[in-house]
């Protein structure tokens, strides 16, 4: 994935209000990780395994589907609240990483794979919901300085 410098990749058609989250480079890592992560599910079966699977899965789905409807929005603001909401569901999905490690769910290694690509995920949300958050504030206060909104 490309860097992950302040987590968004920005491209002219958000700007003009056209967005396609498909060029969001977190929506993407975050789309590789619910892959990543359901294949890596497809062993737990029978019980609480069960239980860990299906709530991981929910969590994981919810990433990219949270930054997927928030950039259809009509605002930054708007956009950074889905973009909080996307960032809760990956803090979610990697306390339900540790516990399947925890229960030998998940082996060790795909564990730290997993963990190391939620948490490259969170920073990248981190800093779409700051960057977002900032451009509003700079256009509102634009706005407000030329007469518009106060």
């Amino acid at each position: 994935m490309r860097g992950l410098d302040d987590g968004f990749h920005w491209c002219l058609s958000y700007v003009t209000g056209m967005a396609d989250f498909k060029k969001l480079d977190v929506w993407q890592k975050a789309r590789e990780l619910t892959v990543a992560t359901i294949k890596s599910c497809e062993d737990m079966s029978g019980g609480t395994a069960s239980l860990v699977r299906t709530q991981l899965v929910r969590s994981i789905m919810s990433v990219p589907a949270n930054i997927a409807e928030g950039s259809a929005k009509q605002s930054d603001r708007e956009f950074a609240r889905f973009v909080r909401i996307a960032l809760g569901s990956a803090t979610e999905s990697e306390n339900h990483l540790i516990i399947a490690c925890d229960l030998d769910f998940l082996g060790q290694e795909t564990f730290s794979t997993l963990e190391q690509d939620v948490q490259d995920v969170r920073k990248m949300l981190t800093g779409l919901a700051k960057r977002l958050t900032s451009d509003a504030a700079s256009r509102l206060t634009v706005r407000s300085r030329s007469g518009g909104i106060r």
